[in-house]
């Protein structure tokens, strides 16, 4: 098995567990914050996925699918058009509603896409090229693309933990 084909599964497992977290939900379930301040499934995989692209599209040189595609227009979200969430506050955590798991579930499979068509192209020495020289090392193409499989587990992780309680309330 070659690397990128590593990555190929560990992406498409993270489109198992996304579409997992959201099905059947209804949007106020997916907006449910537990304790009233906790992250809520409506933005832990909005976030987890506009990430991906964010992080993919800059290591590509492509446009991001959230900006390039309507998904920015059709989310609707009261957040400026380049926003990932990262580094959101509670506040900005609640401006992440009133979607839908299918609108959840297909803006991630669209940047799912884009990224298993982006790694079918890489070969073992892409994966060592740089593509961010502000850190000591330097983050190569390889320990990027596992430092996004690594927040995606975390926030696919945390959205299901978020169902469960959910589904035990």
């Amino acid at each position: 098995m070659h690397s990128q084909d590593i990555l190929i599964d560990a992406f498409g497992r993270i489109r198992e567990e996304v579409h997992a977290v959201v099905e059947g939900l209804a949007p106020e379930d997916l907006d449910a914050r537990p304790g009233g301040t906790a992250n809520s499934i409506s933005w832990l995989v909005w976030h987890l996925t506009r990430i991906q692209d964010d992080h993919v599209a800059d290591a590509a040189g492509t446009p991001q699918v959230w900006l390039s595609g309507d998904w920015s227009e059709r989310f609707a979200l009261d957040l400026p058009p380049r926003d990932t969430g990262y580094g959101h506050t509670t506040d900005r955590v609640a401006r992440v509603r009133g979607v839908s798991g299918e609108l959840l579930a297909g803006y991630h499979d669209a940047v799912r896409d884009r990224t298993l068509a982006f790694l079918g192209t890489l070969t073992g020495e892409d994966l060592d090229r740089v593509v961010d020289d502000r850190w000591d090392p330097a983050v190569t193409l390889g320990v990027r693309l596992v430092s996004v499989l690594s927040d995606d587990l975390q926030h696919v992780g945390q959205a299901a933990y978020v169902r469960g309680l959910l589904q035990r309330a």
